[in-house]
């Protein structure tokens, strides 16, 4: 039974492998669609939540400036100039970024209310193109109690 198989042949000729020379070819056509997809996926979620995380410090940004400032008109113009040197620093620059900012009576003890949302393009990721994801983000920020009535050089 051992001496037969010496005997047998490994089909190494030309002639088997003309028939499965394209078989690598056409199971990397199938196989790398499916690989790639989570890959880019993986990317437009780190986008994604990157631009969650900035819309938050717009906001949250935005809120604290007009809780600081002394009249309510003050306080919207200077919490959106803030909210938008935060945004160029994390780079929300597609031009989406929506900011509005609400003081209130901007009395002592009460509350500025910031609201920031921007659209996430993925236009520029294969097998991604078609996803637009809009992140929000919305801060409460306390004026402070304590504060003194008349800025700097305002004295009485």
């Amino acid at each position: 039974m051992w001496g037969r198989v010496a005997s047998w042949r490994w089909p190494c000729g030309r002639w088997w492998l003309a028939g499965h020379r394209g078989n690598a070819l056409v199971e990397t056509a199938l196989v790398l669609p499916l690989l790639l997809l989570p890959a880019f996926g993986v990317v437009g979620v780190g986008r994604v939540v990157q631009a969650q995380m900035a819309v938050e410090a717009v906001a949250r940004e935005a809120a604290r400036a007009a809780a600081l400032a002394d009249s309510p008109a003050e306080a919207a113009r200077n919490g959106v100039a803030r909210g938008q040197e935060v945004a160029a620093g994390y780079r929300l620059a597609n031009g989406s970024l929506q900011l509005t900012v609400d003081p209130g009576s901007l009395a002592r003890g009460g509350q500025v209310r910031a609201t920031a949302s921007y659209d996430v393009a993925l236009d520029d990721l294969p097998l991604m193109g078609w996803a637009r994801v809009r992140v929000a983000s919305d801060h409460l920020e306390r004026v402070d109690r304590y504060r003194s009535r008349w800025s700097a050089g305002d004295w009485p």
